[in-house]
């Protein structure tokens, strides 16, 4: 695993550690993303937690609610990894949106996704 690769696993698992501090009433609603990213730094299959973030989404949408930090920039990078790159650019992108803050990683991600760094 290179090196970018292990900095982008080592940020969304911040990124959500960092977002799941207890409060009264959550901002976000979080459905299963952080066993989603456990699954993913122990190298589950892809395909099984693109499918249970991709449903969690839908819910996260009906009630209404937002999806975490790092929650498309997590989506995206499993569909990097499963080779489908439309889908991690409009993952990506949704972060970026969201989250005005994360663009400068979301570019960093894009750009070695696209020169075959993030790979």
């Amino acid at each position: 695993m290179n090196h970018s690769v292990k900095l982008a696993l080592m940020l969304t698992a911040i990124m959500s550690v960092v977002g799941c501090q207890s409060a009264p009433k959550t901002l976000y609603q979080w459905e299963s993303y952080q066993p989603q990213v456990y699954e993913y730094l122990k190298g589950e299959p892809k395909e099984a937690q693109i499918e249970a973030l991709e449903r969690d989404l839908q819910k996260i949408s009906a009630s209404g609610r937002m999806v975490p930090p790092g929650y498309h920039a997590h989506l995206g990078m499993l569909y990097l990894a499963s080779g489908k790159d439309d889908q991690m650019v409009q993952q990506f992108s949704t972060e970026k949106a969201l989250f005005p803050e994360s663009a400068p990683y979301m570019d960093f991600l894009l750009k070695n996704a696209k020169t075959g760094g993030a790979k």
